[in-house]
């Protein structure tokens, strides 16, 4: 436990893509998840320069290095990626921190951080569809469940939290 020191939060640049698609495998490898899973997660795990530069992508710098990262995407209307519908609104599509950085406050610094950010753009909450692994974090910071949704996982049901802003 314990809170890291010096913890910056500051806008993703383009060319941290490969280092936010490699945390993003990292945090997630970290669950005893079969491999077979990674396949089907491979492109929403993988950070692009151009989903850096569409969406409010920030990455936590700890001990001179990226550590973690979160990004906020908008959906202007409802649609259907696969089974899963994925509703109009602000998501909070990404939140990761590198195992080894785990229980470090880095996380709940990091939704601080979001929720300034998304209140100068006038957001009053976002979506998650939620890491089962990760629901003690998402009750910890207040978030609220709203639904079990269908998974990009075939058979598998995810949580949808509310994390209101104000």
């Amino acid at each position: 436990m314990g809170d890291i020191c010096n913890l910056q939060i500051v806008k993703a640049e383009m060319s941290d893509h490969f280092l936010l698609t490699d945390i993003a495998f990292k945090a997630k490898r970290h669950w005893p998840y079969p491999e077979i899973y990674f396949k089907i997660w491979k492109d929403e795990l993988t950070i692009t320069s151009d989903y850096i530069s569409k969406n409010l992508v920030f990455k936590a710098i700890a001990e001179n290095k990226i550590v973690a990262f979160y990004s906020v995407t908008e959906n202007k209307k409802g649609f259907f990626s696969g089974e899963v519908f994925v509703q109009r609104g602000f998501w909070l599509e990404h939140i990761f921190v590198l195992p080894a950085y785990h229980h470090k406050g880095i996380g709940t610094a990091m939704i601080r951080h979001l929720k300034t950010e998304c209140k100068s753009l006038q957001v009053e909450y976002l979506l998650v569809f939620a890491d089962p692994y990760a629901k003690g974090f998402y009750d910890r910071i207040g978030a609220g469940f709203l639904y079990a949704s269908t998974s990009s996982v075939p058979g598998r049901k995810i949580p949808v939290y509310r994390i209101n802003i104000s």
